[in-house]
């Protein structure tokens, strides 16, 4: 069974995000999409904003926020890089909501520093990640 697994990584700036093996791994990359199980040709993909979904052996699915980075997939281990990372179940949709709807104009007109385009990618992905875990809790239910 241990080849049918995944060693995954989540590592933001702060540290480790999320550790552990898995069945599967799903995250978005500039191109789209991407799924990852054991057995997966090596790549490396550059991440956007989202909510990657971890599959564990055991059924139980994770939802982690990345607000950029990289993926790197190499003899079933996956790594994932990014400057922010933090689970969905710690996130407050709402306190997200309320900092993107701050910073929306500014980014929009083109006058946001790089630190406020930094949290509003970091808020975009709050929000995602947290949408998603959100729907995964009221299918389980």
């Amino acid at each position: 069974m241990a080849s049918d697994l995944l060693n995954v990584r989540f590592v933001a700036t702060d540290g480790l995000v999320w550790q552990g093996d898995a069945l599967s791994v799903l995250a978005r990359t500039v191109e789209g999409d991407i799924g990852i199980l054991a057995g997966h040709e090596p790549l490396m993909a550059v991440l956007v904003p989202h909510g990657a979904e971890v599959v564990t052996s055991n059924g139980v699915r994770h939802v982690i926020a990345i607000d950029s980075g990289f993926l790197s997939v190499f003899d079933n281990h996956v790594s994932v890089i990014s400057s922010f990372g933090e689970l969905a179940s710690e996130i407050s949709v709402d306190d997200a909501e309320v900092g993107l709807a701050a910073l929306h104009a500014r980014v929009q007109a083109a006058e946001a520093s790089e630190r406020e385009l930094r949290q509003y990618r970091r808020l975009q992905s709050q929000v995602k990640a947290g949408q998603k875990y959100g729907e995964l809790m009221k299918r389980n239910h």
